[in-house]
């Protein structure tokens, strides 16, 4: 598995198609790869083409990470997360830096002029896709939800070929 900014060849764009089921919006870089070698996580613009505001700046593309945090999901680990935030300060403000670095990140692309990131950052837990996306690109200690997450899947991924 690797993690950093790879410019998008062919052949990536045709198996991020193949992993999405339709043609890939506003694709900007591979950020992170499946132990197979595929994308497993894509940087996107903050704007569609259309000029639509995407403030999903990290995308989680592997089909088969996609169904274990979906089943993760699942679980209830969303609500739990969300509550710790409540009673735990050193986790809320270590959300809080991963709220802030996503848009300073995606701001120095593009600035959309508000302040909403992504999965719920920083209040709730909305969406592990992109927590675990973003734990992916930016690497460990950048979102601790994405951070956990991969940490409760271990066991599963990443392992053998993914594609």
């Amino acid at each position: 598995m690797t993690s950093s900014r790879e410019s998008l060849s062919r052949a990536d764009i045709e198996v991020i198609a193949e992993q999405l089921g339709r043609r890939p919006r506003a694709l900007r870089a591979v950020a992170a790869r499946c132990p197979s070698g595929h994308p497993s996580v894509v940087q996107t613009s903050p704007r569609l083409e259309d000029g639509t505001p995407f403030p999903t700046l990290y995308y989680l593309t592997c089909p088969r990470l996609c169904s274990l945090v979906g089943t993760l999901e699942a679980s209830g680990v969303m609500r739990k997360m969300t509550e710790r935030l409540a009673h735990d300060d050193e986790l809320a403000a270590a959300y809080l830096r991963a709220h802030r670095a996503y848009l300073a990140e995606r701001d120095a692309i593009e600035p959309l002029g508000h302040e909403v990131s992504a999965g719920g950052m920083p209040g709730r837990v909305k969406c592990l896709h992109v927590h675990v996306a973003h734990a992916l690109a930016c690497g460990a200690g950048v979102n601790p939800f994405g951070d956990e997450a991969l940490v409760l899947l271990a066991g599963s991924w990443p392992a053998g070929d993914c594609a």
